[in-house]
């Protein structure tokens, strides 16, 4: 088919490989490339040698030294600062729960950095030796309990951190309904410094990927969506921006949708957003059909950025002489293409029929793509460079999802906020990972006396660097379970009736007896018998 229909917005090219090729006269005649070119641009600018330099400086940003190890590298996206507000906030929440309710906790006391990192290193360990229940690390069980956890910290004082961790000043947020609400300011103090972090530790290389993440949850949330094309079939839907060789995410924002505002447009602003910073620097952006349309990949090239996705049919702008009604019914491997400007548009059936845009290759064969029949032997389907390009680099936010997938942190809870705490904190150490990686070439840190240094080994040696030698927690509640037994009652332990009808003495049944009593101790929220069980339940 020649070039046709010039007024039209795009125009169709001859891409038939066992054909000669038209004219140099026709201004978008097809290419035939060798199977060996990866990369055919379009120059629609030239460059200059300042923008060429500044795109070669890609890859880890930081002044690290050989010596540096796990926790260094996870310093650059999670500092000490955020450890600090995290301490400051949890021990005023801890506060702010006591005055609602009208109790004192006596098994809380203040936390420090130090132990949040202790915490912290924990959860980092479970996701490597995962166990149903939390409390079976503690277990007296020689083949359940893990001495490691039992040293740091007991099990009571693992669960009020759980209790009491906390990320914002619950008494200064807005209500909902004011102009300042903010959906969420529960983890805005977080967002706001690891997405910083993020960015400004590793420089974006050449070839990018815009995609869907998940973050699976249980129970019941109303933002939960259900993505069937994903691993992760239902869980709290993530924009990721990831580099498509090393999977290292530069941006990760929580999905949040406009009411009324249709799948096209939100697939807009989510890849204008994430690619904010990135103007005229010649990237090469790749994203899914949920993204891809003419209008975006204008707006992408004025902006000096090349893209390629697959694409809807129905999406405004997509040209009518490719839609399936026009070109009828396609073999396997055979593909039209059509082209406006830098912009190309090809139309192709693989296992399905699939439409793509680009803004970052020529129309044309360049090269063979194996497939493989389910009764047959393999064969070799041309496949034009877009698709080759697409499937080559539609990966970076993949190559995330398993790092990020084989070792989780943290615990199923019933605050939708502390699942993404934990997806932040889980992707700080996959990108500290990289960092690593990528900065010693693959060689392991000091210390490491192994053959290969893999994720696996970079969060137990993580978790152990945060950890250190604290012990403080099982100390400071002995040291308070003596001072009650010294006087129980000027700690505001007394003996009074707590309710009408007795129940079961908590001393006597741990003596294996069974007393039952109207009498116990508030503070503690437990039945005891008028006599000795008091003063012996607080030693």
């Amino acid at each position: 088919m020649a070039a046709r229909k010039r007024r039209e917005l795009f125009t169709i090219v001859e891409t038939d490989p066992e054909r000669e090729p038209l004219s140099d006269s026709v201004e978008s005649a097809a290419l035939n490339l060798r199977a060996d070119v990866k990369w055919f641009e379009i120059p629609f600018r030239k460059r200059d040698s300042d923008e060429e330099e500044e795109l070669a400086a890609t890859g880890p940003r930081h002044a690290l030294g050989d010596g540096a190890d796990a926790r260094d590298y996870f310093r650059l996206l999670f500092p000490d600062s955020l450890f600090e507000h995290m301490v400051e906030q949890t021990n005023n929440y801890a506060l702010y729960r006591q005055r609602r309710s009208g109790r004192i906790d006596s098994h809380w006391h203040p936390t420090n950095v130090r132990e949040m990192q202790a915490y912290i290193g924990l959860n980092i360990l479970m996701g490597i030796n995962q166990l149903p229940d939390y409390g079976m690390y503690w277990a007296t069980d020689i083949f359940i309990g893990n001495a490691g956890f039992k040293k740091t910290m007991t099990a009571r004082r693992f669960e009020k951190l759980n209790q009491n961790i906390h990320l914002c000043d619950r008494e200064m947020e807005p209500a909902r309904g004011r102009p300042d609400y903010d959906g969420l300011y529960k983890i805005r103090p977080l967002l706001n410094v690891v997405q910083s972090t993020m960015w400004e530790a590793y420089a974006p290389n050449r070839c990018l990927t815009i995609d869907a993440g998940a973050v699976a949850v249980k129970g019941r949330f109303s933002t939960a969506q259900y993505m069937p094309s994903k691993p992760i079939k239902k869980g709290l839907k993530v924009w990721m921006l990831c580099d498509s060789k090393s999977g290292y995410c530069h941006r990760a924002a929580i999905h949040v949708s406009r009411p009324g505002e249709d799948a096209e447009a939100l697939g807009y602003r989510v890849v204008t957003s994430l690619a904010k910073g990135l103007e005229g620097k010649y990237h090469h952006l790749f994203m899914d059909s949920f993204f891809t349309s003419v209008s975006l990949l204008q707006r992408l090239l004025r902006d000096g950025l090349y893209a390629c996705g697959t694409t809807q049919q129905s999406r405004h702008g997509f040209p009518d002489m490719l839609k399936l009604r026009n070109v009828g019914k396609l073999a396997p491997g055979e593909f039209f293409q059509c082209q406006h400007g830098n912009i190309v548009a090809t139309v192709m059936r693989d296992t399905k029929v699939i439409s793509c845009l680009s803004s970052n290759c020529t129309p044309g064969i360049v090269g063979i793509c194996q497939s493989r029949q389910c009764d047959g032997p393999s064969f070799g389907m041309p496949r034009p460079l877009p698709l080759l390009l697409y499937q080559e680099n539609m990966r970076g936010v993949d190559l995330c999802d398993q790092l990020r997938e084989c070792y989780q942190v943290g615990r199923p809870c019933k605050k939708w906020w502390r699942y993404f705490l934990w997806f932040y904190i889980n992707l700080c150490i996959v990108d500290a990972y990289i960092i690593m990686r990528e900065s010693r070439g693959g060689a392991p840190p000091p210390g490491f006396s192994g053959k290969q240094f893999t994720q696996r080994h970079f969060r137990i040696r993580l978790a152990q660097q945060l950890i250190g030698d604290y012990q403080g927690a099982r100390g400071m509640e002995r040291a308070a379970r003596k001072r009650h037994a010294d006087s129980p009652v000027e700690y505001g332990h007394r003996l009074e009736r707590m309710s009408e009808r007795s129940r079961r003495c908590r001393n006597c049944t741990n003596k294996g007896l069974r007393h039952e009593s109207v009498f116990g101790c508030k503070i503690c929220n437990v039945h005891l018998c008028r006599g000795g069980c008091f003063s012996e339940f607080h030693k």
